[in-house]
């Protein structure tokens, strides 16, 4: 049985389901039923399964990391394509503000891993935390 699709394949518009049936009894029924409500059954398969697996992790990142073998980085980007999908992504501002420090030293570690800062301004940078 294939998942019922949250957008249109052709155009992405919205979908109306006009009919519905038993799969015990073969009861069939015709009319316009209101979609699900369910904001996460819209989700691409990856993103429900990167849900999941972060939902089972309970939000520790180094979990997420084993379960599906994928880097730090790659965890934060995901878990933000996530929130996007959700309505649910933060400004760049209100980020910074709830970053922890155990985060902000990462940021800073991955930054200095990608050349982004000297290792001078990382070291300053990590002082000042």
């Amino acid at each position: 049985m294939y998942s019922l699709p949250s957008r249109c394949p052709v155009c992405g518009g919205s979908l109306h389901i006009r009919e519905v049936a038993c799969e015990r009894c073969g009861t069939q029924m015709r009319g316009d039923f209101a979609a699900s409500t369910c904001r996460y059954c819209g989700l691409d398969p990856e993103l429900q399964q990167f849900l999941e697996v972060f939902l089972r992790c309970r939000g520790v990142y180094n979990c997420v990391e084993r379960e599906l073998n994928i880097s730090y980085p790659t965890v934060k980007a995901r878990l933000e394509t996530l929130l996007q999908a959700l309505g649910l992504s933060a400004t760049s501002e209100e980020r910074a503000e709830t970053m922890d420090v155990a985060e902000r030293r990462r940021a800073i570690l991955d930054a200095l891993e990608r050349g982004e800062m000297t290792a001078e301004e990382a070291a300053d940078a990590l002082r000042r935390l």
